[in-house]
């Protein structure tokens, strides 16, 4: 074969593989010809690090070498429209990069010198103490992605000894995900408009032994997931066999719903929400109150007033409003307005060692992650989540000894400096 022809047959099959993937579902991509694309490709998060040949994907969980091994077999596996789900961010999705981008804008500044030949990971929250910072954010109906869903999830968590957090959209119960993990668990809440939802919802958590609800704020509107609605053209599935329409019908799929009255359930999330809603959930539990969705520091000033134990910077992985912000952006002013007097922990966007000790230095408590997760679990089940977290944690320990610290406490924000 000439070297015209390898060009060749190497040009078309890379453009077999764009076509396939992720890539393509992003608008204003421009369509593929038989010369190339018609328009320079916006790189999704993570394809510029993953392989971009069938060939080279992975074949088994041993042989990733970070976690963006595992997203392009998961997009192979995973049917269409249960992936494009989970991918999607909003609109252009812009926040969807600027979560990867953000950490671009932070230079670490390591220090030399120090003993780090043993590191402590170790981090507490709330008088439990964790083999590591890196949380298990919540996410929905993990059985999108694999038969044994978050079961898969729990049980991968506990073998790295992580906190998991559950979501109200689980596709397992609060009760079984915490037999699974085998300690007990964080329930992620979903409120929705009804006050006696939520509260049935609250009171399952607790008697599960949750000693901590985590409340979602910043899901109040519709959301356009582009993402998700052009693979979705691509599932030939009778998605109707699984999902009704409707909103009760839909909340009826997720089993932490069993046993509650949803006739009067309009929607899933909750537009009505105030500061006041807090107030409601402490007369009636005692977990531990943590607001999910801050961006702001007047809002992480008021979850303090407010009485709340700790709060989450999140964005919602770039699925709730496309604001082009970051929350590795965020979290230094959120830090400054609790000024140590709450945890702060953050998620969105975290892939790496770096990124996890970049939040860590700039004062989150912990760092929840989402979709590496996923990519792992609908790939290749239990193991494939079991070997991001290692992935993860295997990075993290590395560095932290590049930056010459031994355990968590060390980082402080002088090993950060922002360039931009």
């Amino acid at each position: 074969m000439s070297a015209s022809d390898i060009r060749s047959e190497s040009r078309r099959r890379f453009l077999k593989f764009l076509s396939g993937s992720p890539l393509l579902a992003y608008p204003g991509l421009g369509t593929i010809a038989a010369d190339g694309p018609t328009a320079p490709p916006r790189l999704s998060d993570p394809i510029l690090w993953a392989p971009l040949r069938t060939e080279d994907l992975i074949k088994s969980p041993a042989e990733a070498i970070n976690v963006f091994d595992f997203e392009p077999v998961a997009r192979k596996t995973v049917p269409p429209a249960h992936f494009g789900y989970m991918a999607s961010g909003v609109d252009d999705e812009v926040t969807l990069r600027a979560n990867r981008e953000g950490f671009l804008k932070f230079q670490l500044r390591p220090r030399r010198l120090n003993d780090v030949s043993k590191v402590d990971m170790s981090c507490e929250l709330f008088g439990s103490r964790w083999s590591t910072p890196i949380v298990i954010a919540p996410a929905g109906g993990n059985k999108f992605f694999h038969p044994e869903g978050e079961l898969a999830v729990a049980r991968a968590a506990k073998a790295g000894n992580h906190l998991q957090i559950l979501s109200t959209s689980a596709s397992t119960s609060v009760e079984d995900a915490t037999k699974a993990r085998g300690v007990p668990i964080w329930f992620q809440l979903y409120a929705s408009p009804s006050w006696d939802v939520a509260r049935a919802l609250i009171k399952r958590a607790e008697a599960a032994g949750c000693p901590v609800l985590v409340v979602t704020v910043d899901r109040v509107a519709g959301r356009n997931q582009e993402t998700l609605f052009r693979l979705r053209r691509e599932d030939t599935r009778n998605c109707q066999d699984c999902h009704q329409p409707g909103i009760v019908a839909r909340a009826r799929r997720r089993p932490n719903y069993d046993g509650i009255d949803l006739s009067r359930m309009t929607s899933m999330e909750s537009a009505n929400m105030t500061w006041d809603f807090f107030k409601r959930v402490r007369d009636i539990t005692r977990m531990k109150i943590l607001v999910k969705g801050v961006l702001a520091h007047e809002d992480a000033t008021l979850c303090v007033e407010n009485g709340l134990d700790g709060l989450i910077v999140s964005n919602h992985g770039a699925r709730g409003e496309d604001s082009g912000r970051s929350t590795i952006d965020a979290l230094p002013e959120i830090v400054e307005a609790v000024r140590g007097r709450i945890p702060v922990l953050v998620d969105s966007g975290f892939r790496r060692g770096t990124d996890i000790v970049k939040g860590l230095a700039l004062g989150a408590s912990a760092v929840c992650v989402g979709r590496p997760y996923l990519w792992g679990l609908g790939a290749f089940g239990q193991p494939g989540v079991e070997r991001v977290l290692e992935l993860l944690r295997t990075e993290l320990q590395a560095a932290m000894q590049q930056c010459g610290v031994r355990s968590l406490r060390e980082l402080t924000p002088a090993f950060v400096r922002r360039t931009t």
